[in-house]
Parts: structure tokens; sequence; C-alpha cells
């Protein structure tokens, strides 16, 4: 009999020993505590960047800006006084009805034998009496003028005999000149009367309401009327709505429909001109 071996007997094992919790549970909390705080780092982080940031909304720890004061209203400005305007030039209504006469002479302006003629200025009026006997001489010498008619010619001297006269007088100078002759004007017109042509100071002055921002032309109007007048010319209206008024219409009176004109001519050296008139 073979014989049989008793088998040994087996070994228990051993249940395996737990360790204790503690020490992990402290791990655990210690690593949520630090995720924890890396959080909240992160957190306070981008909240500081976010706040360096510009919002559309107000921070509700911000107090709002001050408001600015307002500016003060262009009412509170002051109005700048105004310049006045020049007064009129004071204007003697009678003078010494004694004459300066303009010296030198001038060149012949025209064809044919030349009418002689002076410039003369009232003494006591403060006018320039070369440069007034300059402007009468312009006139004369316009090709607009008088001389266009081919027969008209006119020379400025100063001594010697004379045609004509021009003279520029005070309103009441003139008026007694022309009342000589019978002609009544009023200390307001001029007159051509006996070779004399009297120039109404204040119109040479201040123009008429047609001529208030023009005093050069309607000067060169009053020498033509007047030296027309010696050459022999009547008086004439206007001829149609819109037309140059004729040098020898009274166009203080009224131009009538006529725009101003100052010529007797055209540049074209055609007759300016309207039914003759009383």
């Amino acid at each position: 009999m073979t014989p049989h071996r008793t088998p040994a007997p087996r070994r228990r094992r051993r249940a395996p020993r737990r360790r204790p919790l503690l020490p992990t549970a402290l791990a655990v909390l210690t690593a949520v505590g630090a995720i924890g705080a890396l959080a909240a780092w992160q957190s306070q982080d981008a909240s500081t960047t976010t706040s360096a940031r510009p919002s559309n909304s107000p921070s509700p720890h911000r107090s709002s800006p001050p408001k600015p004061n307002p500016e003060p209203s262009p009412s509170a400005t002051p109005t700048p006084t105004p310049t006045p305007s020049p007064s009129p030039p004071a204007i003697p209504k009678h003078g010494t009805g004694a004459y300066t006469t303009a010296p030198g002479a001038g060149q012949q302006a025209g064809k044919g034998t030349p009418l002689r003629y002076k410039v003369e200025i009232e003494k006591g009026i403060d006018l320039p009496l070369d440069d007034t006997a300059d402007e009468v001489e312009h006139v004369l010498a316009d090709r607009r003028g008088w001389t266009a008619d081919g027969t008209s010619s006119f020379r400025r001297v100063s001594t010697g005999p004379t045609d004509f006269v021009v003279r520029i007088a005070t309103p009441g100078t003139v008026d007694t000149a022309c009342a000589e002759y019978g002609l009544d004007t009023h200390g307001d017109l001029n007159c051509s009367v006996a070779h004399k042509v009297m120039v109404n100071l204040e119109r040479w002055l201040t123009g008429t309401q047609y001529y208030a921002d023009d005093i050069p032309s309607y000067r060169a109007l009053i020498v033509n009327h007047e030296v027309g007048h010696f050459l022999g010319h009547g008086h004439e209206t206007c001829p149609a709505a819109g037309a140059p008024a004729p040098a020898m219409m009274q166009q203080i009176k009224g131009l009538k429909g006529c725009v101003p004109n100052a010529w007797p001519y055209d540049e074209q050296g055609k007759r300016i001109s309207g039914p003759s008139v009383p």
C-alpha cells in the first residue's frame, strides 16, 4: 500500500491591514483647498483685468462725474457799439459871390476850333481847385461827351478870352445868378445862363437819389447837361422804359422808367436822346 501522505495543513491568509484614513483625507482636503485657492486667485485676477478695461455700464462703486458748469449764453457777451457813419459834409448855403480861377491850361479835346472855358470856384468853398478843374476837363474830353458830335471841341484856360465858364458856387449864389435870367433854381438846381454854367455846390457834393452811390457820374451829368444847353440843346425826356436816360433830361425830377445815364453819346458814338420837352 502506497503510503498515503498526509497533506500539510494550509496556512490561513491574514486579512490585509487597513491603513488609517486620516492622512489620506487630509491630503485630499489639502489638494481641494489648493485648487480652490488657485481658482479664487484666477477669479480675482480676471476681475482686476476686467475692471481695467472700459465698460459700457457704470461701475457700482464709481460716483457720477460732476456736471460741467453751463457756458455763458451769447447774450452775456456785450454787444459792440456800432461805428457811426461819417456825417455828410457841411455845405454853406450862401457865399461871397467872388471866384477863384483854376490855374493852368489843358489840351484841346475834339475836332475843330476849340471852345475856351475856365473853371472857377466860389471863394470860401472847401474844394480842391486843381482836382475840380481836372474833373471838369476830363468830362468834356470824354469820347462819350459832346466831342462825339464831330464838331464840338473844348480847351480849358486860365487867362485870356473865354467862350464860357464853369462856376461851382453855394446854392444861394447859384439862385441869384440864375434868377437874373428868370430861372428859379430853388436852392437845389443848376443852370446855364449868359455863357455861365452855374453848378450848385450841394448837387456837386451829394448828387441825387439816383446817383447817391455814384457821385462822379452825377458830376459828369451836371457838366454835360448844362454845357449841352450852352451848345443849344433843349430838354428831352425818357424814350422808353429801360432805356438810358438822355443827358438832356432833367433826371433830378425823375427817370420816368429810364435808367441813370450821364453821357450824351454811348461807347459806339451813337446819340442818346429822347423826345423834346419844355
